[in-house]
């Protein structure tokens, strides 16, 4: 076993003869320093999770089973008495065993070098050497191939917002502030990131820089490569576990002066970190939503920079509820960049009422027209809609069968090109039919996804170039940057894509944006949903118009009188959010109450309900907390298993953390805990 020691102690409460002897030591200094360990130990107790899952979260799986924290790898060498053997050109019946001397007397050799030379049967020429104390192999330390930066490119004047904000960054390296920025899109909210990574770097010190998404990386990758001469390392889950203990191998020794990445990037070793920047601090990546370990790399990106004493700018167009609190109560400072970078004009918005337009394949006939007006133009169309596949539902005209995933409740989504029928919720596959398993008649698919607005728009612009982004065409490494080639050289003119174009990309000759099925969002039993609808809305516009030709925003909806639509029109992003945190405080959601969830998943919806209920009935006698449920999840089944949860909400949060420091353990030891799996998501951010 591989263990890692977090305290020592003159004594155990553990019978001596139960204890077991440390056999080795692997690392010669401590692989998590004092404010890191520290982090990872406030996390533990802020989102009540066990420390040493923890702490394996924060470490590759190749250092968790016993990998160095340095580089090495196995050199074979002679020894004195294979140097006199060799002279007396021993062994002399054994000509593959001397010529592995004769190789060796040179100079000490790798496996590969030895296979080169010798080819593979050097193993079996090397064992009777070694017995005869003539050779030896050791593992001897390497340096892992750091990356030698080029030389700096000069970057663009900054505008007086731009140096206002570098500069009032820059006057807070070395001490903790909490700045956000602010910025529409396209206002150059990466350049003030750069000059703030800069002067950090010219201090001696490290940056750790945060985004999203994989797909980002590559982009801002390249610009910080460009900007700034010092090696980086990169960070995320498209990683293999050979890339992710190198990458983490070069923060921890120092030799990276940048660490890039996503989420799990937040517990990286930066050595003599100084700033942390998050980018895009609104997007719900940020959350882990999965597994036991469920915590926010924003927050806890605020935390490590509280702890280490340095600054964290948290950039975006549209901020988080939660964060727009922090600035109205003076606890993090605004930064705001108002106009576009080089004088671009923003971009005209307006709204496309369906129920008075013709539409096909999803396509109004106004939309149909602006497209066609911008593609003369010369200019480039991104149509966004948040639905990959062909069409979300299969339908019998005759009986009404809907294609069911049989392992959800839900519906199974027509992938046309593969002749599928799959669930987006667990992954099922299934042969598309072509006529109605209940009674026969023909089957219809019904609705749009990116693949159908694809053959939709090859069809009404035909040798028009389409390029598509989505999870079903983007898969392979490699295949992003390729997109993004093809879009960037102009290439591609019609871009389709659902949220992996919403996030940060730059597209200077897009002029048009088209937004479909925007209403998804407008009546969901979410709270969070109209936040994080007018933040779609508003990122993708922001897609438009980043030239110098003025861009322009077409939403298309059933429902153009909606006050959130109405509100993002005459006021934008700043307006909704006024509304929504007055919303929010008189229903007293957060930011103004402080939530917590227990979910859990059974084989029956019996058992995963009779769990949660025995776990509410320990809490009776709670004060200054409410228990909400329990109550089937809004899928109430996926993936084969039956889900449930349980909402805990309290005005304060030390009096949350305090209920949930006791109502704990004994939910633990419940009995029923043990027959079904369950979690608990701190300051949850998907509720139904």
């Amino acid at each position: 076993m591989i263990g890692i020691v977090m305290g020592t102690a003159e004594r155990s409460d553990v019978a001596e003869e139960k204890l077991k002897s440390v056999l080795e030591v692997l690392d010669e200094r401590p692989i998590v320093d004092s404010a890191l360990l520290e982090l990872l130990r406030w996390a533990a107790g802020y989102y009540h999770h066990p420390i040493g899952e923890v702490v394996a979260s924060a470490l590759p799986t190749a250092l968790r089973t016993g990998a160095g924290t340095r580089a090495s790898e196995e050199r074979w060498r002679i020894t004195t008495a294979g140097e006199q053997a060799c002279a007396r050109d021993e062994p002399s019946r054994a000509p593959k065993q001397r010529r592995l001397l004769q190789e060796l007397r040179g100079a000490p050799r790798t496996p590969h070098e030895l296979r080169e030379r010798l080819g593979d049967s050097w193993r079996a020429a090397a064992r009777p050497l070694t017995v005869r104390g003539w050779i030896e192999s050791a593992l001897a330390e390497t340096g892992d191939a750091a990356e030698i930066p080029s030389a700096p490119q000069p970057g663009p004047p900054l505008n007086d917002e731009q140096q206002a904000a570098a500069a009032a960054i820059q006057s807070g390296l070395g001490r903790f502030g909490a700045f956000v920025l602010q910025g529409v899109t396209g206002s150059g909210k990466t350049e003030v990131y750069l000059r703030a990574a800069q002067r950090t770097l010219a201090e001696g010190r490290s940056a750790l820089v945060l985004v999203p998404e994989i797909g980002l990386t590559p982009q801002l990758l390249g610009r910080f490569r460009e900007r700034l001469a010092a090696p980086m390392a990169v960070l995320h889950s498209g990683l293999t576990e050979r890339e992710r203990l190198l990458a983490w191998r070069e923060a921890f020794s120092g030799r990276a002066r940048v660490v890039l990445g996503t989420r799990s990037a937040v517990f990286a070793p930066v050595s003599n970190l100084g700033i942390i920047i998050v980018d895009e601090e609104h997007d719900a990546s940020y959350k882990q939503h999965d597994g036991g370990f469920r915590y926010s790399a924003r927050d806890l990106a605020v935390m490590r920079a509280r702890g280490a004493n340095v600054p964290v700018v948290l950039g975006s167009a549209t901020p988080a509820i939660e964060t727009l609190h922090n600035l109205d109560s003076g606890r993090y400072t605004r930064l705001t960049l108002t106009r576009r970078a080089m004088r671009a004009a923003p971009p005209r918005l307006s709204l496309i009422d369906l129920r008075a337009h013709a539409q096909s394949g999803g396509l109004s006939t106004p939309a149909v027209q602006a497209m066609t007006a911008h593609l003369a133009a010369g200019a480039q169309v991104l149509v966004f809609i948040n639905r990959r596949g062909y069409a979300p539902t299969l339908l019998c005209t005759a009986c009404g069968w809907i294609a069911p995933c049989t392992e959800c409740d839900a519906r199974l989504t027509v992938h046309l090109a593969a002749r599928a029928l799959r669930c987006h919720h667990c992954g099922a596959d299934a042969p598309l039919p072509q006529r109605c398993p209940q009674c026969g008649f023909a089957v219809k698919a019904v609705g749009q996804g990116t693949e159908r607005v694809e053959e939709t728009l090859t069809s009404v612009f035909p040798g028009v170039p389409v390029v598509r982004l989505d999870r079903d065409v983007i898969r392979r490494p490699g295949e992003l940057e390729q997109a993004m080639h093809r879009i960037a050289s102009g290439e591609g003119r019609i871009v389709i894509g659902t949220q992996m174009v919403t996030k940060g990309h730059d597209f200077p000759n897009v002029t048009l944006v088209v937004v479909l099925n925007a209403d998804q969002g407008l009546f969901s039993s979410d709270f969070r949903a109209p936040e994080r609808l007018a933040q779609t809305i508003v990122q993708v516009a922001g897609r438009s118009g980043r030239g110098e030709r003025p861009g322009e925003v077409l939403v298309q909806t059933e429902f153009p009188e909606h006050p959130l639509l109405n509100g993002l029109l005459a006021e934008g992003y700043e307006g909704f959010a006024r509304t929504a945190l007055a919303e929010r405080r008189a229903a007293a959601w957060p930011p103004f109450s402080r939530l917590a969830a227990v979910r859990d998943s059974a084989a029956s919806a019996e058992a995963a309900l009779a769990f949660l209920t025995e776990a509410r009935a320990l809490a009776e006698d709670a004060r200054g907390v409410h228990l909400l449920g329990p109550v089937p999840a809004a899928m109430a089944k996926r993936a084969g298993r039956h889900h449930a949860q349980l909402l805990i909400e309290s005005r304060e949060r030390g009096g949350l953390h305090r209920f949930l420091d006791t109502w704990l353990p004994r939910v633990q030891s419940l009995p029923s805990a043990r027959r079904v799996r369950w979690a608990l998501d701190v300051d949850p951010i998907e509720l139904f």
